[in-house]
């Protein structure tokens, strides 16, 4: 971030990092709920590196919080996309947060959680997982042209969190050999991507709502949570690129990919029938609402 001295003794103005435009693809597709379903694909890639996966291990409360901590990352994300400097304040607080995250991952490498390669990757899977979900939860795949913008808005929230150009490929075509190679030679079934694909149920309830609605979740979950891990695992290693779900040794069918995309077609044939305020997340939506006044 730099400061520019304007004219007549005004006050500096900040310049820094842009986030994607208003007008681009991420402000349609991030903030609305149908998008939520490929999340579990892209943070289960993110922890197949070793060095985050153990830093996940270590220092993550995904096991004894899993909804405050997705709630927490899905918060950010909504904010590097429609909040502006908001959003830009937030990758300087996540930067800040994980200087201190580091140790040894399984096989007994040092890691440090801002090491641009590690912190890359986190970044870099977002893009094939959006590419790949898509096919299945949208009307049509992206066209060549949108797949280009798609990358290059992608690449402006990677600036928004602080990751520098000489650290991602800056096309799409130098893309796809990096993620070739870190599937080739990085990517494995680590311990947490075995147990955010496992059928686990030691998943606490989700705590929101009024007390008594609270109270109501706990006292059916136990009959509920075996069919949310189901869900949880078709839809993590289903909206998974079949090139990365291969790597990590996650089985699927055809008969759950036939299941996967009647799912899809449902999903992108009515959601886009329904009001914006059911459509998209609450920040997203004053976000648009405010962007159109």
């Amino acid at each position: 971030m730099r400061s520019v001295q304007t004219s007549e003794g005004r006050q500096p103005v900040r310049t820094g990092p842009e986030p994607p435009p208003p007008d681009g693809i991420l402000w349609d597709v991030v903030g609305e709920v149908r998008q939520l379903l490929m999340l579990p694909a892209a943070l289960t890639l993110q922890v197949a590196h070793p060095a985050v996966g153990a830093g996940v291990d270590e220092h993550s409360v995904f096991r004894t919080d899993p909804w405050g901590r997705g709630e927490r990352s899905l918060g950010s994300f909504l904010l590097w996309v429609y909040g502006g400097q908001e959003g830009v304040e937030e990758g300087r607080r996540l930067r800040e947060l994980h200087k201190h995250i580091q140790g040894s991952d399984a096989h007994g490498r040092r890691y440090h959680a801002l090491t641009p390669a590690y912190y890359a990757w986190v970044h870099a899977t977002g893009f094939p997982t959006y590419r790949h979900a898509q096919r299945y939860l949208g009307r049509r795949p992206y066209t060549d042209a949108e797949e280009r913008q798609l990358y290059a808005e992608w690449l402006q929230v990677g600036r928004v969190l602080g990751i520098h150009e000489r650290d991602m490929p800056q096309t799409r075509e130098e893309f796809w050999p990096y993620w070739h190679r870190m599937l080739a030679e990085e990517i494995e079934p680590t311990r947490v991507v075995r147990e955010l694909t496992s059928l686990n149920t030691d998943i606490p309830p989700p705590p929101w709502g009024p007390r008594p609605v609270r109270g109501a979740v706990r006292a059916v979950w136990p009959l509920v949570v075996p069919g949310f891990a189901r869900l949880r695992r078709f839809l993590t290693v289903g909206l998974m690129p079949p090139e990365a779900r291969q790597v990590l040794g996650l089985p699927w069918t055809s008969r759950q990919e036939r299941r996967l995309r009647r799912l899809g077609r449902v999903l992108a044939r009515t959601l886009p029938l329904l009001p914006e305020r059911l459509r998209y997340l609450p920040y997203a939506r004053r976000a648009r609402a405010e962007r159109r006044r």
